[in-house]
């Protein structure tokens, strides 16, 4: 062996090693990028929806309400129902009267609500954090175009435009021009794309710029498995990364949402926390590090399903899971070749390792794990949790 090889083994050693270190050093963080409060049409109070993310294991949160931020004065009327006024019972209970400010008028109860700013150093350590997020709401004609901007840091009015497109557009435009204004790393998402039926495939590959999607959102109004004639959100993703690889766009990365509103009532007809979140690995948990670990797809979408490892490294997309005892998993390689235009599963393999090789004949991969445990609290009957990964490609 000559010395000049040697010395190439050794370099390429050496660059292993130094990955690996760099990996080992992340840790996996849970969070949820869309969920409500009373700030808009949520029905609780903000505290009380941080203090059930943080108790039940979640180390971020974007509180993100529909065209406003957790700023100024707002009262909330307590609905008069005992549901809610047994709610407002329980806030007030659990925080004291030192903390929350309400009044009494003609007989209806008004709560003075509190801010980010006001409510977040009780809640925010080294496991948690808040991030300022908000639900970015227009419409075209009579479909609904809702955007999430992540790490807002002033409002951003709806849009409007002559499109679904457009209007989409205008919206990234927005959030990208604030993030360069300000140095602060933000990003945009689409939310539920066939609520309402508002968003096609057709509208996203139009769209430059949108780098995210929810490919899972557990509100049970949003029709993520379509219908017979509208895709479901799985086959839009497909479609739209074909079209993205094909002008050489960055591909359009998925992600899964609670887009909790409900609080007090539970079932398949509310909108309930704790359906769907993502794993990000990151160096630290800060929306800086959050963002950009996001942004270089590193992270996974999942309803229930908890993953030991997912790894891309010289052209192999390997998969491990983190088993349940008596649980069976599934694991689906799901890609485009080159010259066609549909989505198929490329390789299954039942256990909880997998792993695919990419050629330059294929235009991505991404996996699929679905497991045999059926979902704690769906929004519809027989689901199953999951997990999804984000498109590779080879080069």
């Amino acid at each position: 062996m000559s010395y000049l090889t040697r010395m190439k083994k050794m370099l390429c050693l050496a660059l292993l090693i130094a990955f690996a270190d760099v990996v080992s050093a992340q840790t996996w963080y849970k969070g949820n990028l869309h969920t409500h409060s009373y700030w808009s049409d949520g029905d609780e109070f903000p505290e009380m929806i941080m203090d059930w993310y943080k108790t039940h294991g979640y180390q971020f949160i974007g509180l993100s309400d529909h065209n406003t931020l957790a700023a100024g004065e707002k009262w909330k009327k307590v609905a008069k129902s005992k549901l809610y006024e047994d709610g407002f019972t329980k806030y007030l209970e659990k925080y004291g009267s030192n903390w929350v400010v309400y009044k009494i008028d003609s007989g209806r109860t008004l709560v003075k609500l509190k801010t980010l700013a006001e409510y977040r150093p009780n809640f925010e350590d080294s496991n948690f954090l808040i991030i300022q997020s908000e639900e970015i709401t227009s419409r075209f004609e009579n479909r609904p175009i809702h955007m999430n901007a992540t790490n807002v840091q002033s409002i951003i009015g709806p849009q409007d435009g002559q499109s679904v497109t457009e209007v989409m557009q205008k919206t990234v435009d927005a959030v990208r021009k604030q993030r360069e204004e300000s140095g602060t790393p933000m990003i945009i998402h689409l939310n539920h794309p066939n609520f309402g039926w508002g968003v096609s495939v057709q509208d996203i590959i139009d769209l430059k710029g949108e780098r995210f999607f929810e490919v899972y959102n557990g509100h049970p109004a949003v029709n993520n498995c379509g219908d017979s004639v509208h895709p479901a959100t799985e086959e839009m993703w497909d479609r739209i990364n074909v079209a993205y690889a094909n002008r050489g766009q960055p591909l359009l990365y998925g992600l899964a949402t609670d887009d909790s509103h409900n609080y007090h009532q539970f079932g398949k007809t509310f909108s309930n926390s704790g359906r769907g979140w993502v794993m990000v690995r990151a160096n630290a948990l800060t929306p800086e590090a959050l963002i950009e670990a996001i942004e270089a797809g590193e992270f996974y979408a999942s309803t229930g399903v908890t993953l030991n490892n997912v790894s891309f490294q010289n052209h192999n997309l390997d998969v491990s899971v983190k088993p349940e005892p008596g649980i069976t998993y599934t694991i689906e390689f799901v890609g485009v070749k080159k010259g066609e235009q549909t989505s198929r599963v490329l390789k299954k393999v039942q256990g909880i390792k997998a792993s695919f090789r990419l050629t330059k004949k294929y235009v991505f991969v991404r996996a699929r794990i679905t497991s045999s445990k059926k979902k704690e609290n769906p929004f519809q009957d027989n689901d199953v949790e999951m997990a999804w990964i984000q498109p590779v490609t080879f080069e």
